[in-house]
């Protein structure tokens, strides 16, 4: 999800920069109506992610500020700056505060289990083998996306030794595990977590065995909503990539699907991990229990 919206702000800064204001127009009325055009386009593709929306709130938000006499080149120089500013600061920075964080939760020894891809683990997991400590990675993967193969060749290619599973392995490695490390798209207002499919259940075995789940999120992925399941509010995915094995081949049992007139394909991209199931979530501004995300978002709705 940070590379999503990096791509976004990344776009949205080059329609900035090409952007010319009509002769009888404000710049901070009409660059923000021309960039609702551009957002709207954005959702059509593929529906924005809720990181994608807090970075967009931030970015009406600062042209609301403009003032209605600043000049063209200037007002386009400041929402520039701006957006760099964001990408660093909320991104960038924060990954670096955020893998310096986890990999203090990472010892000698230790068994460290993930699901599918998440840069941020994958960086704390690098780090933290190149500080020395000893310990395995167990890395689960499920399809239709089997990011874990990604992720796993990675770890190979730093000299980290790991084994990768399907998630339906879980219950047979679990009782070797010593920690649970996973990524997030999403941190919702009260507590749970938006994450790839299979997530919640990775944490649900963890959280049965009393493994500590541990979540890195930074906080500009934390939103105000609340959500209790991943039916009210979801992204649907290809239904092809249920029928597909891993590398792309139609299942011998698929044949033909598209011909049963009573059979539909749910592709759920997202699921809900309950607060239940959290130990810790790792931020850039600290470690924090799930009961305490409505005060980093207060604090952080009150700094943006």
């Amino acid at each position: 999800s940070n590379a999503r919206c990096v791509s976004m702000l990344q776009a949205l800064k080059s329609f900035v920069r090409d952007y010319k204001t009509p002769a009888d127009k404000m710049i901070s009325r009409d660059l923000a109506a021309k960039m609702n055009k551009q957002i709207d386009f954005l959702a059509e593709c593929r529906p924005l992610g809720f990181s994608m929306g807090n970075a967009i709130k931030h970015l009406k938000f600062l042209l609301t500020q403009l003032s209605p006499s600043v000049a063209e080149d200037e007002a386009k120089s400041l929402v520039i700056e701006a957006i760099d500013a964001y990408i660093q600061e909320k991104i960038v920075y924060a990954d670096h505060a955020l893998v310096n964080s986890a990999v203090t939760k990472i010892s000698d020894g230790d068994v460290v289990m993930t699901y599918a891809y998440n840069h941020v683990v994958l960086s704390a997991f690098l780090k933290a083998h190149a500080q020395g400590k000893r310990f395995k990675v167990v890395v689960v993967d499920a399809g239709p996306q089997y990011e874990g193969r990604t992720f796993a060749k990675k770890l190979l290619a730093a000299g980290l030794g790991c084994w990768l599973i399907h998630i339906n392995a879980i219950s047979f490695m679990i009782s070797q595990v010593t920690k649970v490390f996973l990524g997030a798209s999403a941190i919702l207002s009260n507590g749970v977590v938006i994450s790839r499919a299979g997530t919640a259940a990775v944490a649900l075995i963890a959280s049965s065995r009393n493994i500590p789940v541990i979540v890195c999120c930074e906080t500009y992925k934390f939103n105000e909503r609340v959500q209790l399941d991943s039916i009210t509010s979801n992204e649907l995915g290809n239904p092809e990539g249920i029928a597909c094995s891993w590398d792309g081949s139609l299942k011998p049992h698929m044949g033909g699907w598209q011909e049963q007139g009573n059979m539909h394909l749910l592709n759920l991209v997202y699921d809900v991990t309950p607060a239940d199931f959290v130990t810790m979530i790792v931020t850039e501004v600290g470690m924090v229990p799930p009961s305490s995300v409505p005060v980093i978002l207060r604090e952080y709705m009150r700094d943006t």
